[in-house]
Parts: C-alpha cells; structure tokens; sequence
C-alpha cells in the first residue's frame, strides 16, 4: 500500500476510545468524548511519560518497553474516562438490574466496577499468553511427532508458530469488528487517522479537509503489533529449545525484546518513506483495513478537536 506523501510529520499520536479519541502530543494528552447529550467534552489527562522521567529510558530498545507501558497504562485510564463520559446520565432502568447487580451496586458501587474490569482485564491476558505463546508451540509439537522431519531446520518451527500467531490474530480481530459498539471504536481510529494526516498536509482542520484522507497511517498500534509478530518469528529461530513450557517461557522473558525492536523499526517507518520502510510498513497497513472504518462526520469532529488540543503553538511536535 502506497504512504501519503505529506509536508510534515507530526509526533502527535491517537488511540480510540469509546465514543471519543485521545490524542497525545509533545506538551499535553487531551480525551474528547461525544457525549449521550450530543455535545464534545474535552478533559486533559496525564500520562505516565517514563522516557521523559528516566534518561535510561530513551536508550533504543528500552524507550520501546517504556513507551508501551506507557501508552498501555494511559489508554485504559482514557478508555475508562471516555466510557464514564458517554454514558454519563444514562442510567440502566432498575426493572433491568438483576438482584445481584443491585446488591454489588448497592454495597461497593464503583469500586466493584474496578475490581471486575481489573479482573477481566488480568483474565484477558493470560489468555492472550496462553493462545499466542504456548498454542502454537504445543501444535507444531504435536504435527513434528507426526512429521519427524520437521524439527529441522529450525525455520519450520518459528515460521508455523509465527503465522499461526498472525492468523489467530486475524480470526480474532475479524470476529470483534462483527460487533456494532467495536466497529464504532473502529471508526474513531480511521478519524483519529485522517485527522493526524490532514494536519500533516498543512491543512485546516475542517471535517471536509479531514474526510479526503487515508484512514491507513504508518504510526499505528496495530502496524506495531503486526511487526512485533513478524519479528517475533526471527527472534524464534534463534530459541533451540522444543519444550513447550521451556520454550514458551523463553519467548515470554525474550518479550521485551521483541517490544523493542518491534517499537523502533514503527518509528523509522513513521518518520521515513522509501522503498524499505514502505515494505516493512505494508503489512501493518494492510491489516488496518481491519482495525479502522471510514468515520461519520460527528466522529471526525471528536477527533479534530481532541487535534487542535494538543497541537502545540511553538511546533515542538514536527519531526520534520
């Protein structure tokens, strides 16, 4: 897929939140959110900003790890506050309530919301762990034992692992955008996208200016997970062990890594256009025809004025 050519590039990044965009620039992180009342809220937010707090977090590799703590950290706190916002004054009628929502409710209120999200979210990660890490291992296990030749070279393993990952990421990601409330979600990120592209352009920020773009930006989390994958299965030729708890184990300890490099080539990708980093970045752009839908005009005008929120006036966010 061919990269937009633009007079500028932007460090300005987004994230899509429900019913809303946050948009992070150099100075603040500012959440816009549509509101139940049809009117756009925004509220500042304050990031965790490691890099900036530790010199030794800005070295290669480790800025990356930092940076999606970071950005792991900061976009659940977004998503909770956007989630609070659009629903803030609409209230689920009692007869709807079971008695065991009521009684939660009634004896620890938000504080149980808290708990079962945190719960559910730890539950969401041991099953991303499991599926994408030992899943894999543990199949082509059971077809070397069928194919002995297979064990070697060590190629077969790490390829078969590595595109199972991204198949299962496919299946996953086509099975959520099903769902009408992700495929709003989805339609924020195109916004979020065509917004940070119109200002690269040097345009005004205007729904009309902001409608002509691509919603497919190099910048993206989902070109960083697709390369993370990618490289993920260069860093599996390199692991000799065929235990399925050994090796499973070391690619979670190698994570990091792979978080790293993962992070620093979507940053070369973000700042450079040539032939290389075009195909480095395909993949992951192609995969956001996934991730992103074309946004309506009230979901564009979230994003731009999350844009123009954070868009400082001494223009410390161009890159060039």
């Amino acid at each position: 897929m061919k990269r937009e050519k633009t007079q500028k590039i932007t460090s300005i990044g987004g994230q899509a939140l429900m019913e809303g965009i946050m948009m992070r620039g150099p100075l603040k992180t500012s959440v816009g959110v549509r509101k139940s009342d049809g009117s756009i809220e925004l509220e500042e937010i304050e990031p965790l900003n490691l890099v900036k707090k530790y010199k030794i977090l800005r070295i290669p590799i480790l800025r990356g790890v930092a940076n999606m703590i970071d950005s792991f950290v900061t976009g659940n706190k977004a998503l909770m506050m956007s989630a609070d916002k659009a629903l803030d004054g609409e209230e689920v009628p009692e007869e709807e309530l079971s008695k065991l929502d009521i009684w939660l409710d009634k004896h620890f209120g938000e504080k149980m919301i808290g708990f079962i999200m945190g719960t559910a979210m730890v539950i969401a990660i041991i099953f991303c762990v499991a599926v994408f890490f030992f899943v894999p291992t543990f199949l082509f296990n059971l077809l070397a034992s069928a194919f002995p030749f297979l064990n070697e070279p060590m190629i077969w393993r790490s390829a078969f692992e590595g595109i199972l990952r991204i198949i299962l990421f496919l299946v996953y990601m086509g099975f959520v955008s099903m769902n009408k409330d992700i495929k709003r979600v989805f339609q924020y990120h195109g916004a979020e996208h065509k917004t940070i592209f119109c200002y690269e352009h040097g345009l005004e920020l205007n729904v009309e200016n902001v409608r002509k773009q691509s919603r497919f930006h190099p910048r993206c989390g989902t070109s960083f997970i697709v390369l993370m994958l990618i490289v993920g299965i260069i860093i599996g030729l390199f692991i000799p062990f065929t235990n399925v708890w050994l090796r499973s184990s070391v690619k979670l300890l190698l994570l990091p890594i792979t978080v790293g490099i993962g992070y620093e080539l979507i940053k070369i990708c973000g700042r450079h256009d040539n032939i290389i980093t075009r195909i480095i970045a395909a993949p992951g752009m192609w995969m956001q025809r996934l991730t992103t839908k074309e946004p309506k005009d009230d979901m564009i005008e979230v994003a731009i004025a999350a844009m123009a929120d954070v868009i400082p006036e001494n223009g410390e966010d161009i890159i060039k």
